[in-house]
């Protein structure tokens, strides 16, 4: 159980970041050894309209759909249908004859890149910056999202086929750095598969989870339930946000043609608690089981080496942790910036939503939230360290 004082500390801090209008609102869960212990919203929806937060609330994802597409990828690999080490060019024509910008020059990738390599972030792609692979990055998003609603959209191969053809910003497993990997995977889960994306985790995951309202977009008769995006203005403000970012329709209100293995999903936080839950239980979930508990084991193990974890210390401040699989680890406790325990994982996503499974003490926190910009974010790991010490 949370001692009281923890609940009361969690309810006051989450209403103080609403009337300081650092959220429109939020709701968070804790759940320990497969049961609830802790829930609570608070603020808005859609603070204009007055609608509040509510449990079935649908938030966009962003980088919390990661570790779904890893999880996919893992059922492909107990199956046999795929190898760690089969080159990415394999699957999609537009990966062979890669090259990496070093130095100005265009170069042959020393070798190719690998389905591992897009797992563990080492694949030299990336989402931005100023050298000319994130800037082309950019470009291709840009295009996707001016098509995302005309008569032409761009697929999830077609898209992916083209960033292949942008040069690296590295040779493949000598670094890494945060970018479009989990892209590239959903396009290979097409193809090995045979079925749309969206189709394969709709059947592999979600129906068997009894994730009911998770997925690529939001139908009709769901809509109202969809949370506002917000963003600060110059005056300290919140603000709807009301553009389309990494390839994703804001409004959610169609079927996408590209389905974003790294962003793309929305779910509730009762949704995304059934997946945390499979996973925390080795694979499994009442009658189903989706993973082997090997499986799981090595989905969410850090599988950086030494250079490679050189490079991800200086990109992301998560001291403490290494990565794999589309996920945090955390590898050092007393080096981390928030409480926590060996060995959990976890990730967030652009808008705020954000989750973590510690296996040691058989407890997941999940937080949504819906601000651009946020990642994981001071009050974030303020609830966090007020969940993990308040335990009676």
């Amino acid at each position: 159980m949370l001692e009281q004082t923890g609940v009361d500390q969690v309810k006051k801090l989450l209403r103080k970041s609403i009337a300081e209008h650092h959220i429109a609102g939020g709701n968070l869960l804790v759940v320990k050894e497969g049961e609830e212990i802790f829930y609570h919203e608070d603020g808005f929806a859609d603070k204009e309209a007055g609608h509040p937060i509510q449990r079935d609330s649908i938030f966009r994802l962003y980088s919390m759909s990661k570790p779904v597409t890893a999880t996919a990828m893992m059922i492909l690999l107990e199956r046999g249908d795929i190898d760690l080490l089969e080159p990415v060019s394999q699957f999609l024509d537009g990966f062979k004859r890669q090259v990496v910008n070093e130095n100005g020059q265009l170069v042959p990738v020393r070798r190719e890149m690998t389905i591992k390599d897009l797992l563990s972030m080492t694949s030299g792609l990336v989402y931005g910056g100023e050298h000319r692979t994130g800037q082309d990055t950019i470009a291709l998003f840009r295009e996707i999202d001016d098509k995302l609603l005309s008569d032409t959209p761009i697929g999830t191969v077609e898209a992916m086929n083209t960033l292949g053809e942008i040069p690296l910003a590295f040779h493949p497993g000598t670094s890494w750095e945060y970018g479009t990997s989990a892209d590239v995977l959903g396009a290979v889960i097409e193809v090995v598969s045979g079925k749309s994306f969206g189709d394969f985790l709709q059947k592999e995951l979600f129906e068997p989870l009894n994730m009911k309202d998770t997925g690529f977009w939001v139908p009709e008769e769901k809509r109202q339930r969809l949370v506002k995006v917000y963003e600060d203005n110059e005056q300290g403000e919140l603000v709807p946000y009301t553009g389309n970012h990494l390839g994703i329709n804001n409004q959610m209100d169609r079927r996408p043609a590209f389905e974003s293995g790294g962003a793309g999903l929305v779910s509730t936080i009762d949704d995304y608690a059934k997946f945390t839950t499979m996973l925390m239980n080795g694979g499994r979930l009442d009658e189903h089981h989706i993973l082997r508990p090997e499986t799981v084991k090595y989905l969410t193990s850090a599988t950086l080496n030494t250079v490679q974890q050189q490079s991800f210390d200086k990109g992301f401040n998560l001291s403490g942790h290494s990565y794999g699989n589309l996920m945090r680890v955390m590898t050092d406790p007393s080096q981390a910036n928030m409480l926590g325990s060996l060995g959990e994982y976890g990730w967030d996503g652009w808008l705020g939503a954000y989750f973590c499974n510690c296996p040691n003490e058989r407890l997941t926190f999940l937080f949504m939230m819906q601000k651009t910009d946020s990642g994981t974010t001071s009050l974030t790991r303020k609830l966090r360290n007020i969940i993990l010490s308040a335990f009676e």
